[in-house]
């Protein structure tokens, strides 16, 4: 199939280039003499079809860090762009009032824990009368039962038993109370200390920081995100296909993807099949895992090339084609000469040339264009 004669011009301009390199081919058709080329045949054959689906690089592991109690920031201590590892200090805020509050805990233990001898003299002094008031009562029961004492005085000495042991069973409940006493305070102690830490944020992963929200001075609010953390080495790619690709996307899937800004491919694996459409897009997001490479980081543009089946395509060596800026050629031999044919070339596949116009299946063309081959020229093919 030809090209109409409206690209006669840009014909010329590819004749004319290749004519103006002066080569033994071109000296050859100088002097009529056939040039030795060799050729090969446009041939028709089946090749995988392909479907691009445009998206972002997002991380798999993001983190929007804020404050857990609302203070004054003191200290910050990264920027953005920064790697920082678990357990980082980067935010510190004014905690001179947790502080306090810490302080006033530990004073209130301490409080409790001073009464600790006084509760257990009190114990002991308790302990000592009721084993008095038991000795008592048992010499007394011994001179009841011989009627030596009258029942007045048995009365009394089974009473003072009896407050015995009422005041040290008191005793010993004061002391349990002042062991509650102290371990509330302990526990008080405790989560004062722990507020007192939330002063001081601290990264929960190693990460890169992609977005900073504070400066010294700002007031933290819990909330309200200081920062934005990302996983560094778990970055994924979001594609946006078309609701009527469905069919042709599958669960670990292996998928190219290419990132113009890397100027390079990936192969990643479909983790995700979002199952909502998007209802203005008329399309869904499909997630591709991506393997750990050096300077992949969120945000990046791409696309994701998907596998659609196979399409009946005319393919020629990639050698046979001659590109001149955004012109595209063949030479077609023809009765022993060659004729510059204008092509629109598409995919590119071991060495092979899709021809997507420009050239119908059967028809010879020079498989290796020799330097200064020239439109008209007459060629030998070579055996």
């Amino acid at each position: 199939m030809r090209f109409p004669w409206l690209f006669g011009a840009a014909l010329l301009a590819v004749t004319a280039g290749c004519g103006g390199r002066h080569s033994e081919s071109a000296r050859a058709a100088d002097s009529g003499a056939p040039v030795k080329v060799g050729v090969t045949t446009a041939r028709e054959e089946s090749w995988p079809s392909f479907y691009e689906a445009v998206g972002t690089v997002r991380a798999r592991s993001a983190a929007a860090v804020s404050a857990k109690v609302m203070g004054y920031v003191r200290e910050v201590g990264f920027r953005v762009g920064d790697r920082v590892h678990q357990g980082q200090v980067l935010i510190e805020l004014d905690a001179r009032d947790l502080e306090a509050q810490w302080r006033q805990a530990q004073a209130a233990l301490e409080e409790a824990r001073s009464a600790v001898p006084e509760a257990e003299s009190a114990v002991a002094a308790a302990k000592a009368g009721l084993e008095l008031a038991q000795v008592t009562f048992r010499r007394m029961e011994d001179l009841f039962q011989k009627r030596s004492i009258s029942n007045q005085e048995y009365d009394e000495a089974r009473a003072r038993l009896r407050q015995a042991q009422a005041q040290y069973e008191m005793a010993q409940a004061r002391r349990r109370q002042l062991a509650a006493r102290i371990r509330q305070a302990e526990q008080a102690v405790h989560a004062a200390e722990v507020v007192r830490g939330y002063a001081r944020i601290t990264a929960p992963f190693d990460g890169l920081v992609v977005e900073k929200n504070v400066e010294p001075g700002n007031l933290a609010a819990p909330g309200i995100a200081l920062l934005v953390l990302e996983r560094e080495g778990g970055y994924r790619f979001e594609a946006a296909v078309e609701e009527s690709r469905l069919s042709m996307v599958r669960p670990r899937q292996t998928v190219r993807v290419k990132l113009d800004a890397l100027g390079r491919e990936l192969t990643g694996q479909v983790s995700e099949i979002v199952p909502a459409v998007d209802a203005a897009a008329r399309s869904f997001t499909v997630k591709i895992d991506l393997p750990p490479v050096e300077g992949l980081r969120s945000g990046l543009f791409g696309r994701a090339v998907f596998e659609a089946g196979s399409r009946r395509a005319i393919v020629v060596p990639a050698s046979a084609v001659s590109e001149r800026g955004q012109l595209a050629s063949v030479f077609v031999v023809e009765q022993g000469v060659v004729r510059t044919r204008l092509v629109s070339p598409g995919a590119r596949r071991n060495a092979q040339v899709e021809i997507l116009a420009g050239l119908n299946a059967g028809e010879t063309v020079v498989a290796a264009v020799p330097p200064g081959l020239r439109d008209g020229a007459r060629v030998e093919v070579a055996r």
